[in-house]
């Protein structure tokens, strides 16, 4: 069945729409992570604008988060203090993350930004986790135990000055590395449609040493402000905000995140990074192909700035 999506300017099949949410959906359930990362190129390989996919991707991520926020919440896993603090840099992020995001766009540069930071992005972290994941299996294997840092001990980070005490998560931290990183997520969310759970996690678990018991759900509060405060942003700036296809990611993201939930919790933690690690580098690496193999019409039909004919 077709429907017409009209900021984007293109039929589409609403099945496929509804079976590549659910797709991300149980994918992001099965990992615990966001799905932007792979929603975005998704929609970019069936047509669809690099800037309206990342615009309305967004909205969908923002909605996402937002149930999983408030069961965090209510579990009281969620260190309110934190989110402030990251939130900070965050907004400001996501704010330069629009302007950039429009400018590159007034240039006619956005689609390649978009395409490069994917494939830079993607192919390190997904390098990375492959990697570490198989270096878990190994020692395993080997019936070497897994070495994590503890979430306790101390790094350079923290002789930094401006100092507070998180009483949610227990540490005692400046705050000018919390604010850097929510200023990189909302940024790097911003440009490119994505929540960002998959880098920030890891930073706040390896860099900042915060809890895990706490990481998730404060995870979920900046993703979530940010997401909706760069979907307004986009959608007062820059009109790209496809509503229609938004929702149906949403139908089908939601029914496939149940499944997901329930497949993750069958399978070994370094197996869920290994396959994770796989998912993203393939990811990064469809996108590299994209930029270096000849397309089949060599121009491209852009709206000018001018105005009417001479």
């Amino acid at each position: 069945m077709q429907l017409y999506l009209p900021i984007a300017d293109i039929p589409v099949n609403v099945f496929l729409i509804l079976a590549m949410g659910a797709a991300v959906g149980f994918v992001s359930g099965m990992f615990g992570i966001g799905g932007g990362f792979l929603m975005t190129p998704l929609l970019i390989f069936i047509g669809i604008a690099p800037a309206v996919a990342v615009a309305s991707v967004a909205s969908h991520i923002a909605a996402s988060s937002f149930s999983g926020a408030i069961s965090y919440w209510r579990r009281r896993a969620i260190d309110p203090l934190l989110a402030a603090v990251l939130l900070t840099g965050g907004t400001i992020g996501t704010a330069m993350g629009v302007w950039t995001f429009t400018y590159l766009r007034s240039l006619g540069q956005l689609d390649l930004m978009i395409a490069l930071s994917y494939v830079i992005l993607l192919s390190t972290v997904g390098g990375l986790m492959f990697w570490e994941g198989l270096r878990a299996m190994l020692r395993v294997r080997r019936g070497g135990a897994v070495m994590l840092r503890k979430p306790g001990s101390h790094g350079w980070i923290h002789g930094l000055p401006l100092k507070m005490r998180f009483k949610r998560s227990k540490i005692y931290l400046s705050v000018i590395p919390v604010v850097v990183v929510g200023l990189v997520i909302g940024f790097i969310g911003a440009i490119m449609g994505i929540g960002g759970g998959f880098i920030l996690v890891p930073l706040m678990i390896y860099l900042l040493r915060v809890p895990t018991a706490t990481v998730i759900g404060t995870s979920m509060v900046l993703t979530l402000v940010t997401m909706v405060f760069a979907t307004m942003l986009h959608a007062m700036t820059n009109h790209l905000v496809d509503a229609v296809l938004a929702l149906i990611l949403m139908i089908g993201g939601v029914t496939g995140a149940q499944f997901g939930a329930r497949a993750g919790q069958k399978i070994r933690g370094e197996h869920l990074r290994l396959l994770l690690g796989l998912l993203v580098l393939a990811v990064g690496i469809r996108f590299a192909i994209e930029l270096v193999i000849q397309p089949q019409d060599l121009f491209s039909i852009r709206e000018s700035g001018g105005g009417g004919p001479p």
